[in-house]
């Protein structure tokens, strides 16, 4: 027995999807296609959105425009194209995202642009998009690309996992407001892939490792999710499971009541205590 699908995946529907020239986007865009929906993909990289339209443009309608999600006028001319040569947009996903800004004490271009991209950029779609949505009588779906740095929190890219944690709450926000204003008709949900071979893994490696997912298995665990209409669409990989991901969250939760030292797991003091509790 097949699952359910959401209405707003319905045939001719349109869904907008930024950083959607590559990766998790890409993947997604395709699969949508294939369900019949037409679809815009929204990225900064031109020569990444010529590819990708030669990719899909057998597939079914696409479109391309250039767009700078951390710029709230490039997010509004992306709306206006998109209501101009598609319609209205029943699926939106802020999907756009960058890496590299650095820990508390430095870059600060870096914090910038990573928030701007990161944080900002879900923020500009939503406000965009949604309202739209709501006011209209028609099913909608939004889906926010997180992070697992944005839970659990390791140490290292410090801008990046507070931009991933905004991301998360502002979702969970979302869901509520969403819950309350349309009863469900327009729903929001948190994607929060694992280990994935992605345009910013492959600045550093050449080929997949063995623990990452590619980008489609991401997309098939994302509509498997949402079938079962889970918010957080929380992705194993081919190191982690469901299991670890869970005592992982678990720990850091802990941190807070216990009163442990900030981000204890990696903590020397507290190794051994960590090692112990995931062998549970």
């Amino acid at each position: 027995m097949s699952l359910p699908i959401h209405p707003a995946l319905s045939k001719g529907n349109v869904a907008v999807i930024t950083g959607g020239a590559s990766g998790i986007g890409l993947a997604t865009a395709e699969r949508l296609l294939r369900s019949g929906l037409r679809v815009c993909l929204a990225d900064l990289d031109d020569d990444a959105l010529s590819a990708a339209h030669e990719h899909l443009a057998s597939t079914g309608e696409v479109l391309t425009h250039k767009t700078d999600v951390s710029d709230r006028a490039s997010v509004d001319a992306l709306a206006n194209a998109v209501a101009d040569r598609l319609g209205p947009v029943s699926f939106l996903m802020n999907n756009a995202g960058v890496g590299g800004g650095g820990d508390a004490l430095s870059n600060p271009e870096g914090w910038q642009h990573v928030l701007g991209v990161n944080l900002f950029g879900v923020i500009h779609g939503i406000q965009r998009f949604v309202p739209d949505m709501v006011a209209s009588d028609r099913p909608g779906l939004v889906i926010n690309t997180g992070s697992k740095q944005g839970i659990t929190q390791p140490p290292g890219d410090t801008a990046y996992n507070v931009s991933k944690s905004g991301i998360k709450s502002l979702t969970e926000g979302l869901a509520h407001t969403l819950l309350q204003q349309t009863e469900g008709r327009v729903t929001a949900h948190l994607l929060v892939p694992g280990f994935t071979f992605t345009g910013m893994i492959k600045r550093f490696l050449k080929e997949k490792p063995p623990g990452a997912w590619l980008p489609e298995q991401v997309a098939e665990f994302l509509f498997e999710s949402l079938a079962r209409g889970d918010f957080y669409v929380l992705c194993p990989d081919n190191d982690v499971t469901r299991e670890m991901d869970e005592k992982r969250a678990l720990w850091n939760t802990y941190d807070l009541i216990e009163n442990r030292p900030a981000l204890s797991r990696w903590n020397p003091a507290y190794e051994a205590e960590f090692e112990a509790f995931m062998k549970k």
